[in-house]
């Protein structure tokens, strides 16, 4: 453990924070690097998704979810922070204290409690009032949000490039090793790695592995997977749908900033969150889906449903100390 540590638990408790932000399979694709009055985020390569994130943009998305996270603990406990985004992908947060520090978050609270809720919602649409809030929240540079409510063309349109996703995704052989490779089918697995999609998150009982992984196994294929993502689309209120203007390192941490806001923010609003990136994770659908969608310009990064539904239980995280470069 660094030394910095032994004088300024502060740090350990920006990391901790940083840690409990989002990652495509849960697999916490971060290192991070401290100073005296600095904490370098690093993309670690190991824990990449080769097949379904070639160009490591939904890694760096990640990286953008716990840099925010960072500095809004910071922020709690009295640090103004500085972020540069290196050229090779390394995230520079400077911390600095003084007379005027930023103003403390008011979504501080909400890093703990936010969840990835893979559940079917109830089908309650939010309220308009609720949806401008949303709106409402700071985007970082380059980076644009669209709201499109369950019942409108763009809602069908957006639908419908899901289970095309689905359909490429899942008859490739590659893309189903590298899910399978992350899945942790019962409690005693998931404790092993505290990474990974959990079965508990699925909502799966915790049953013998040999049991439970040629059970899920037989569930991966195009059919089950687009019957499951019919009945949860159906019962969510919007989808969010964040784009880049250039589909660069810089803009991808920064649309991860932004995301994690709007996370936060439907945390505070009782509002759950889900992802269905398949549409996204294909160039050609991603093109034709802007087309449809009338932001030609735009490159389709992160699309989440919303809605309501009961809590589940949380992914696990690594303990910080393994996070932690020396």
């Amino acid at each position: 453990m660094s030394n910095v540590f032994a004088q300024n638990a502060d740090y350990l408790f920006m990391i901790g924070h940083a840690t409990k932000a989002p990652s495509g399979h849960n697999t916490q694709p971060w290192s991070f690097k401290v100073s005296e009055s600095e904490i370098d985020i690093y993309p670690d390569f190991t824990r990449a998704l080769p097949v379904v994130d070639p160009n490591n943009r939904e890694l760096f998305v990640s990286l953008g979810c716990a840099v925010e996270n960072l500095c809004i603990a910071a922020s709690h406990k009295g640090y103004s922070t500085n972020v540069v985004v290196t050229g090779s992908g390394v995230i520079k947060i400077m911390l600095s204290q003084g007379s005027t520090p930023n103003e403390p978050s008011p979504l501080f609270p909400q890093i703990p409690i936010r969840q990835t809720n893979r559940s079917l919602y109830n089908g309650q649409i939010i309220p308009d009032d609720g949806i401008a809030l949303l709106e409402g929240i700071d985007t970082e540079a380059d980076v644009s949000v669209h709201f499109f409510r369950i019942g409108s063309p763009e809602y069908e349109i957006i639908s419908n490039m899901v289970y095309r996703g689905n359909s490429l995704q899942l008859n490739n052989r590659a893309f189903k090793r590298e899910l399978q490779h992350w899945m942790r089918y019962n409690k005693k697995h998931q404790d092993a790695t505290y990474d990974g999609l959990s079965y508990a998150v699925f909502g799966a009982p915790n049953i013998p592995r040999f049991i439970a992984k040629p059970i899920i196994s037989s569930i991966i294929n195009e059919k089950a997977q687009n019957k499951t993502d019919r009945k949860k689309i159906a019962s969510s209120s919007h989808f969010i749908l964040l784009t880049t203007s250039d589909n660069t390192i810089e803009q991808w941490v920064n649309l991860g900033r932004t995301l994690e806001r709007i996370l936060l923010k439907t945390t505070e609003m009782g509002i759950a969150h889900a992802y269905l990136n398949q549409p996204n994770e294909s160039g050609e659908l991603a093109l034709e889906m802007a087309q449809k969608l009338g932001i030609p310009n735009e490159y389709p990064t992160i699309l989440i449903r919303v809605g309501y539904g009961k809590k589940m239980p949380y992914s696990l995280r690594r303990a910080i100390e393994s996070c932690i470069l020396g």
